[in-house]
């Protein structure tokens, strides 16, 4: 050892990698899941939650045992290229592209549904949304330490606010109508509803790109890593276990069919809370809350695909590469939300299908591939998320993710939803 090293250096405490992580996961994603979640109700509702939680905590850890072969830095890019090969990498950075596309987008049209409501401004929803997104690019574009700082601000008001909307929401909640109710007026059992739902929750625990930056971190501290990753996620779970909840208790199954029916954006949803909780801070808590939540999400994802698309084309850091950097990467969300201003929860489902591939499918090829090469499932966590048959649950569970989508209302319109 060192001598003149210091324990900071060598140990950096998890707490900073348990709010990355928390950090990455909660975000603008949450706020379609009492929508989404209103066709399969409590009992599906909490399995779902549960085995979503499981099958992304599994991933993480198969992506963090790969990234512990290769030396700190190394990258998701890295990974995939020298473990599955170029194909799997083409497709890798394909899905990573079309995810983060995706998102921007909805997070566009969300954060323009929530300004324009919030404001009850008379201007068009789609330029409200135009401005939005471009105020933010415009920050992105300018550097990276200003979104470092806003995203500081801005995380810490999140949390405030969402206490304050939750606390306030209390008086209102219905335990009744969390608790009733299996079947559906037609009498389709809640079960039925689950299938169109598994790519929203997916998306809404994605943050494995983020785990290379924790081996950057903390070096191969694996014990330490795992920790940031589970307490992370498990915040997260519970945040929306919470809301979710709130949604159902305060809203009911029929008030949450017509957000939906109405497209599911953030301001629909506020309209209905508004109808039934007067108050007006509460109001405000929850439209701070949304904004905040969305804002925070855009400028992770507008940062991680900004970098994405200069890497990818071989764009420096020169005012005028950053402009073309900044005009690929914004313009096409943001004029998709002009288009089309209420396609937030359409987004979250596009992005699930393509989350499901990079996030789940391929950390569960990769573990796969070590097995067979090594003739052992190795390393930690072998006895619960590193044995065989447990990589090709998770593989199927990517899989068929995946499927769900294709067959949802968005796509082939098979698979039923509840609006």
């Amino acid at each position: 050892m060192n001598p003149s090293s210091t324990p900071e250096q060598k140990q950096p405490s998890i707490v900073g990698g348990i709010m990355i992580v928390a950090g990455t996961v909660i975000g603008a994603g949450m706020l379609a899941l009492p929508i989404i979640s209103a066709g399969m109700w409590s009992l599906w509702t909490v399995l779902v939650l549960a085995t979503t939680f499981f099958i992304m905590l599994a991933s993480a850890n198969m992506i963090l045992r790969a990234n512990l072969r290769f030396d700190p830095g190394a990258s998701f890019h890295t990974l995939v290229k020298n473990t599955l090969g170029p194909v799997w990498n083409i497709v890798n950075g394909l899905s990573v592209g079309f995810v983060l596309y995706m998102l921007l987008y909805a997070y566009t049209s969300g954060g323009g549904a929530t300004v324009w409501h919030s404001l009850g401004l008379d201007i068009p929803q789609s330029m409200v949304s135009l401005l939005f997104g471009g105020t933010l690019a415009v920050c992105i574009f300018w550097s990276t330490q200003v979104v470092d700082r806003l995203s500081t601000i801005f995380v810490i008001g999140m949390i405030i606010t969402f206490f304050a909307a939750i606390t306030g929401l209390l008086p209102a909640l219905e335990v009744e109508k969390i608790l009733t109710l299996s079947t559906v007026p037609d009498a389709q059992p809640t079960a039925w509803f689950v299938l169109a739902a598994l790519p929203y929750f997916l998306t809404s625990f994605c943050f494995h790109a983020s785990v290379p930056s924790l081996v950057k971190y903390y070096g191969k501290d694996e014990a330490k890593i795992r920790k940031c990753i589970f307490y992370g996620l498990l915040i997260a779970g519970v945040c929306y276990t919470i809301w979710i909840f709130a949604g159902f208790g305060v809203l009911g199954r029929e008030s949450l069919r017509d957000v939906y029916a109405q497209g599911g954006n953030i301001n629909h949803f506020l309209a209905a809370v508004e109808s039934i909780v007067s108050t007006p801070w509460i109001s405000y808590c929850i439209s701070i809350f949304a904004f905040l939540a969305v804002v925070t999400s855009f400028l992770g994802a507008g940062l991680g695909l900004f970098d994405y698309i200069a890497d990818l084309l071989g764009f420096d850091n020169s005012l005028g590469d950053r402009l073309k950097t900044a005009a690929i990467t914004f313009v096409p969300p943001i004029l998709g939300s002009t288009m089309f201003p209420d396609g937030f929860i359409i987004a979250i489902g596009f992005a699930g299908f393509a989350a499901a591939i990079w996030s789940v499918i391929i950390p569960a090829a990769i573990e796969w591939k070590h097995h067979r090469q090594t003739g052992t499932s190795g390393g930690y966590g072998a006895r619960i998320f590193s044995t065989t048959h447990f990589v090709k649950v998770v593989l199927f569970y990517g899989v068929i993710t995946s499927i769900f989508h294709l067959l949802s209302p968005d796509v082939l319109d098979v698979l039923p939803v509840y609006r």
